[in-house]
């Protein structure tokens, strides 16, 4: 009998060593998961960073496009007062070829202007894009993040049934 209860005892102390070899490589998959889950939360950051950085062009972009249209706004102003004076003021052919020459390069700005607001519109339009494509990934971060806490919820339940039950 004691024999046979050394036995068990030296096969116990071994199953024993071999639960807590099993114990540690679960720690350490459970400290490597929760790594992953720090690495896939400071990425979710990044995009976080990404979005603000995004939402802070568009508005650049908007107050850039506000300050075109103020000088459109501006020059077509100036257009029609040379106008207006070029027809009041018919003193000299001379002036009125100048006022002209004036108008032209005016509307030339002018159009210069219209094709800048148009690239910064269609810029605002891009970077929306991209923002929203950053916001779709954060979403899956966090369902990818998710899962791998729930996963590790489970691991550490059924590591502390299993020991429960040794």
């Amino acid at each position: 009998d004691r024999d046979t209860d050394k036995k068990r005892i030296e096969e116990l102390l071994e199953e024993n060593m071999v639960l807590e070899i099993a114990q540690k490589q679960s720690m350490n998959e459970s400290a490597h998961l929760g790594w992953e889950l720090e690495q896939l939360s400071k990425s979710s950051d990044l995009a976080d960073s990404e979005k603000s950085f995004v939402f802070e062009l568009n508005e650049c972009a908007s107050s850039r496009i506000l300050k075109l249209e103020k000088d459109n706004q501006s020059l077509q102003n100036t257009i029609q007062e040379l106008r207006d004076a070029s027809l009041t003021s018919r003193e000299s052919s001379l002036k009125f070829v100048e006022l002209e020459k004036e108008n032209q390069q005016l509307s030339k700005k002018i159009e210069k202007l219209q094709n800048q607001i148009e690239k910064e519109k269609q810029s605002n339009q891009d970077l929306e894009a991209l923002s929203e494509e950053l916001i779709k990934d954060k979403e899956q971060l966090q369902v990818i993040m998710e899962n791998l806490k729930a996963d590790k919820d489970r691991q550490i339940q059924d590591l502390k049934q299993e020991n429960d039950h040794l």
